[in-house]
């Protein structure tokens, strides 16, 4: 781990092919029918104080959505967890995503205490990024 972190934390997107992913990680849902099959491996296998968001990438493609932001956002209130939409292509809410994540897992992380015993704290810091043209996708 470096030195220059107080945390280090790993990330692990899920989804179905096709769904931006990479896209999405890069720059910083036609896989809605598995959710709940994901969110049952996330009980199964992560701690019990994970953070979780649904995250419908692609927005920038309206005609093309498979869920609508209504249903998706009802899903996702039903679970009890956090939806945001985004679109990797034009960059939509790429930030306030993993924004949000960062600062939930800050919260979460600043609740325990080191092995010393001091109480945790991190700072999040972000920088906007100028967006070029066509993205990866």
């Amino acid at each position: 781990m470096n030195p220059e972190y107080d945390y280090f934390f790993k990330l692990l997107l899920l989804g179905n092919s096709g769904v931006g992913k990479p896209c999405l990680l890069l720059r910083f849902a036609e896989s809605f029918n598995n959710v709940k099959q994901w969110l049952q491996k996330i009980d199964c296998y992560a701690s019990e104080n994970v953070y979780k968001l649904l995250v419908e990438n692609k927005c920038d493609l309206p005609t093309k959505k498979v869920v609508d932001y209504t249903t998706a956002k009802e899903f996702a209130d039903s679970l009890g967890i956090s939806f945001l939409e985004t679109s990797a292509k034009n960059a939509t809410n790429v930030e306030q995503c993993f924004m949000m994540i960062a600062a939930e897992t800050e919260k979460l992380t600043s609740r325990g205490t080191t092995a010393g015993g001091a109480v945790t704290s991190v700072k999040i810091q972000s920088t906007l990024v100028k967006q070029s043209g066509g993205g990866c996708c």
